[in-house]
């Protein structure tokens, strides 16, 4: 057997026999839903969790953020949303085992993968590998995770059965160094549950992701039969586990938004637990990327990805139970415990419409500020972690248009000479080109749009990269001013209190910042409708919902219900391009793409 080996103090134990996990020398078989408590409201973690052992689960899984909790080098957070004991406490209180996946890589569709800024903007460190400098800073972050979840692990009295290592390594190294070194750091650190590594079933995947004496798991959507075998060939003893059932799927900007049937997700859950498999529900329930929090992925072509991270789970976004929520509970009834008791479902949202003041443009004053270089310096040299840098420069003399031509362009940036129209170059059409006029202040305006989160493009740098020419002959002398968003929109809501213009219907051209209060009976959860808005951020009595585009699916915002009053509150928009008309509206559910029509 495989886990603790010490006597507890309360008699408790969970380990890994020959063919099953062993619950105080028992079989059992784990079934699991993922929630990220860094997506989700910390008010809402209870009704999650609570809504999970009611579809017949008994454990939950999360990811552990790293730039979450150290967003700034050697600052650690765990508080309010980030506070991960007080999640597991939850999960404790709600009768569930946990299991905890602290990466340091996580992938989960999350910004750079979940690793920090401060960390992959050195040049000297080597992601994911037994590089010296990584591995201390790694070693670091999991001892701090190690703090919390030391205590709560089921033989000290608490809930956590199961810690994984790294996540998904085998699709992106083969270096077993490293991944010994994450185990022994775990083991010094007091965790004594088995541990896990999780890949898809892939013979060199599960090869170069595993190591030994710890447990393999799968990750799969599909085929579960199939992908069962394949992992019984690399772990021939102890109990099959898909740690990652996808039953659904994220969406990215442009796209469509993902579905899967419910019926055709159950059978594949019913062939899992009819094999006698563990599983565990990728996502149980998904939240939201909240502020800027989206990844992205790049497999040839960048792909940022939507604010919501529905992923068409058992709970939707806003917590309510999905048909496919009650198919699952139906194929576990079968095979398991399932309480009387049914989640209520959830009622639609208010209709609101908000009258928006425009309250003038968001950017800082031109020339007045900023870092000055040859070059211009990306977001990472800047030591910036957000969403919009300005660069401007000097332009020489012209007497006619020239071709002004950048190395690259991560992700989006809007080009305007002097006060003339911008001109959109993009990173996802491979745009790295534009003929400019003649003038004196060349401005271009950059979006960092979504860290990629997945294999090699995790820690690239953002902003413009190289030299830039114009005419063929390099622009020197930049200034390049970081632009925090969520600090514009806090002024602008100070500042519309004193100097709002009268709400306007007519078009609005941007860079723009728009502003208008609204009257709720009680606290409720809302979905602000950004039909006819073109590219921007969003707040809610000064919480950032995160971004909207446009270019879709996605056309609603979820607003959680903690984040607003009974009585007056307060709506702020970022528009960077412009807006139809002036008007906001919160409909009664969420419009998250074209497949919902």
């Amino acid at each position: 057997m495989r886990g603790v080996d010490d006597a507890s103090a309360n008699g408790r134990s969970f380990t890994i026999g020959d063919t099953d996990f062993l619950l105080d020398g028992e079989p059992f078989r784990v079934l699991s839903g993922a929630i990220h408590y860094f997506r989700v409201h910390p008010d809402q973690w209870a009704d999650r969790i609570r809504k999970a052992r009611l579809m017949g689960l008994n454990s939950i899984e999360t990811y552990v953020a790293w730039n979450a909790h150290e967003p700034i080098r050697g600052e650690w957070d765990a508080s309010g949303w980030n506070d991960l004991g007080a999640f597991l406490d939850a999960v404790a209180e709600e009768g569930l085992y946990a299991i905890v996946r602290p990466g340091p890589y996580i992938c989960a569709e999350w910004a750079n993968g979940g690793l920090p800024v401060w960390l992959t903007a050195d040049d000297g460190i080597r992601l994911r590998s037994s590089e010296r400098g990584y591995l201390a800073e790694a070693s670091r972050f999991l001892r701090r995770v190690y703090e919390i979840v030391g205590p709560r692990q089921i033989h000290r009295g608490g809930n956590v059965v199961l810690v994984q290592i790294e996540n998904e390594y085998g699709a992106y190294g083969a270096d077993k160094d490293y991944l010994e070194a994450l185990v022994a750091v775990t083991r010094d650190a007091g965790i004594t549950v088995p541990l896990t590594t999780v890949d898809q079933p892939q013979p060199q995947m599960l090869r170069d992701g595993s190591v030994p004496g710890v447990h393999l798991t799968g990750s799969f959507g599909s085929r579960a039969s199939e992908r069962l075998a394949t992992l019984r060939e690399f772990q021939p003893t102890g109990p099959l586990m898909c740690m990652e059932f996808w039953d659904g799927w994220f969406d990215r900007w442009g796209g469509h938004h993902h579905t899967t049937d419910p019926a055709e997700a159950a059978a594949e859950l019913e062939s899992m637990l009819a094999a006698g498999a563990s599983v565990n529900f990728y996502m149980f329930h998904g939240g939201t990327n909240f502020g800027l929090t989206n990844g992205a992925n790049d497999n040839g072509r960048y792909h940022p990805i939507v604010t919501s991270y529905d992923y068409d789970g058992p709970l939707d976004e806003a917590g309510s139970p999905t048909a496919k929520y009650f198919a699952f509970r139906e194929v576990i009834a079968r095979y398991a415990s399932v309480p009387d008791e049914l989640p209520a479902t959830g009622s639609p949202s208010p209709q609101v419409t908000v009258e928006l003041h425009p309250a003038g443009d968001w950017m800082p004053v031109a020339g007045e500020s900023g870092t000055r270089s040859d070059s211009p310096p990306t977001f990472d040299e800047l030591g910036f972690d957000g969403a919009l840098v300005r660069y401007e420069v000097d332009l020489p003399e012209m007497t006619s248009p020239q071709l002004l031509e950048f190395g690259e362009v991560r992700d989006l940036a809007w080009v305007r000479v002097d006060d003339g129209p911008p001109q959109r170059l993009s990173r996802r059409s491979n745009d790295r080109a534009v003929a400019v006029a003649p003038g004196r202040l060349l401005t271009v305006l950059v979006e960092d749009q979504g860290r990629v989160n997945y294999a090699s493009h995790i820690g690239e740098p953002k902003g413009l990269i190289g030299s830039v020419h114009l005419g063929g002959q390099p622009l020197q002398g930049w200034r390049a001013t970081t632009i925090d968003v969520e600090s514009m929109a806090r002024q602008v809501q100070v500042d519309d209190c004193r100097t709002a213009d009268e709400a306007t219907q007519s078009p609005v051209v941007g860079p723009v910042a728009l502003s208008g209060g609204f009257v709720l009976e009680e606290r409720s959860d809302l979905f602000l409708d950004t039909t006819g808005w073109a590219k921007g951020f969003a707040f809610v009595n000064g919480f950032h919902l995160g971004r909207y585009w446009s270019e879709g699916p996605q056309r609603t915002l979820y607003v959680p219900a903690p984040v607003t009053r009974a009585g007056s509150n307060h709506l702020v928009i970022l528009e960077l391009e412009h807006v139809a008309a002036a008007t906001a509206h919160f409909r009664h559910s969420p419009l998250l793409g074209y497949r919902d029509e």
